[in-house]
């Protein structure tokens, strides 16, 4: 919100705000989180009637393959170590982007918004996790007998399955092929007031208390039981 309201003071042209699919239906604080700063962009746009309104979108998408925090180079690392090779589920599947496509559809989308729009980048078809596992097990030389696969668990508000919009979203096209525009829920009139008093009261605040703020901001969060991992 900082940067937001800054870019707008300055007359900044355009900001983007680069978001996940995990800020759908989110189950955990990292999702719940870039939502409410999808909605401060959509509120701070809202808001502001000037000819010189900083224009705000947000560009919402999957796993880009090489990333910082990429699976493929965990992988790599697990198979050069002699494995076993980490997966969390067998039914896990993630969308994958290089980082060239994440690039050009960020570009793309800066340059054709008008403010305020979540854009959507087509993700092509989710992949699973383990049949990337084998396959990176297969292209290093190695059969299944030499690197094991070992499944350890979802990790603490993981899911099985990522979405790209909410239930209650819908899409419209734009000039791209590969981008569409969600229709999210309305942002409150007092959300960015209530947000502010916040900021302003807590200090220390606990993690329960930033949770159910959090609830209270993006209802549709529901954050999940920490599950037990098992080898």
């Amino acid at each position: 919100m900082r940067v937001a309201v800054v870019a707008q003071q300055y007359e900044v042209e355009r900001m983007v705000l680069i978001s996940t699919d995990k800020a759908v239906n989110p189950t955990n604080v990292m999702g719940a989180s870039k939502r409410l700063a999808e909605m401060v962009c959509e509120a701070l746009q809202r808001s502001s009637n000037t000819p010189t309104t900083t224009q705000m979108e947000v560009v919402r998408f999957g796993n880009v393959l090489g990333s910082t925090g990429s699976v493929i180079p965990r992988f790599a690392e697990q198979i050069a170590r002699g494995g076993p090779v980490t997966v969390t589920h067998p039914d896990i599947k993630r969308y994958f982007m290089s980082i060239q496509e994440a690039a050009q559809l960020v570009l793309q989308a800066a340059s054709m918004g008008q403010g305020g729009e979540i854009f959507v980048l087509d993700m092509g078809e989710p992949v699973r996790i383990v049949d990337l596992a084998h396959n990176m097990i297969r292209l290093s030389g190695h059969g299944e007998k030499d690197i094991r696969i070992e499944f350890i668990g979802l990790r603490p508000g993981e899911k099985l399955y990522e979405e790209l919009l909410a239930d209650t979203e819908e899409t419209r096209e734009t000039p791209h092929p590969r981008l569409r525009i969600a229709r999210s829920r309305a942002v409150p009139q007092t959300f960015i007031a209530e947000l502010e008093q916040w900021f302003a009261e807590a200090s220390h605040v606990s993690d329960a208390e930033v949770r159910a703020r959090l609830k209270h901001w993006v209802p549709e969060y529901q954050p999940t039981q920490h599950p037990s991992r098992t080898h």
